[in-house]
């Protein structure tokens, strides 16, 4: 098991890192499928766990979130879009015979859609980055490239340090009912590493590395968070993974998971703090 989540790791690599290395074209492509194929996860899970939608339209809004993004990153034209789309899943969900399958199904609509774009807040990431100083380390980045790293492997260090912590020394369980892997010293763990990361990857920045004891916490917990979130998902769906189109990792939501939380947060930090 572990061999093969090792072969699917290393398919999944390359591609970001070559996304990274072409830019914010590249990174907003890579987004948009991940839209695509997420919707499509998410209202699957959502039907198999009784809650109707209007799949199809809640798919291509979670791409259109995306594609907002790309083209008009930290405008207001985003929720105008989430607004539309409320009243058009609200319009489609007229066709239902009974009224209460008619809101749920606007309801699951609207959710699905936002959840899944949120990883829309990516590119809201770097387009609100600042630019890196030419003192900085890693002064060969430009802005985005070096933020969305920081995102990537402050998410990667938290899970990491979560399952070596928690595989080790985890003793203390916390909301089996979700996830009954997780414990609280793997939480822990997971926080440490991903403090130490933030704070060395904010100072290769050009950043002050001390704000990784804010910026590492909140990042780690939002990680945790959107993976809890999704399991929650997969138990009232009765599922294991969300998909099967990446062997050894689920579907495509079992890997962004983390992402949908965390990248708001990081978005958050930098336009609130980071000048």
């Amino acid at each position: 098991m572990l061999r093969t989540r090792t072969l699917s790791a290393l398919v999944l690599v390359p591609p970001l890192v070559v996304a990274l290395w072409i830019g914010l074209p590249a990174i907003a492509a890579v987004l948009v499928l991940v839209a695509l194929l997420g919707g499509l996860e998410v209202f699957r899970l959502l039907r198999a766990a009784g809650f109707p939608s209007l799949s199809l339209f809640g798919t291509a809004l979670a791409m259109a979130l995306v594609l907002e993004a790309a083209v008009a990153p930290g405008s207001e034209k985003g929720l105008l879009l989430v607004a539309v789309g409320f009243v058009l899943a609200g319009v489609g969900s007229f066709g239902r015979e009974d009224p209460r399958d008619g809101v749920v199904t606007w309801v699951a609509t609207v959710f699905g859609s936002v959840y899944v774009g949120l990883i829309a807040f990516v590119l809201h990431l770097a387009a609100a980055a600042p630019a890196v100083p030419a003192d900085a380390p890693l002064h060969v980045l430009s802005a985005a490239q070096g933020w969305i790293l920081l995102l990537v492997l402050g998410v990667w260090s938290f899970d990491t340090g979560a399952y070596m912590v928690g595989r080790q020394i985890g003793r203390h369980k916390f909301l089996t009912h979700i996830s009954p892997s997780k414990s609280i010293e793997g939480v822990v763990g997971g926080l440490v590493a991903t403090t130490v990361v933030t704070a060395l990857m904010l100072g290769a920045l050009g950043q002050n590395a001390l704000g990784g004891l804010a910026l590492g916490p909140l990042l780690g917990l939002a990680a945790q968070a959107g993976d809890l979130a999704e399991s929650m998902l997969k138990r009232a769906a009765g599922a294991k993974d969300s998909g099967t189109l990446i062997p050894g990792h689920g579907g495509v939501l079992d890997r962004i998971d983390s992402f949908l939380f965390a990248g708001p947060v990081v978005a958050l930090y930098v336009a609130a703090l980071v000048h």
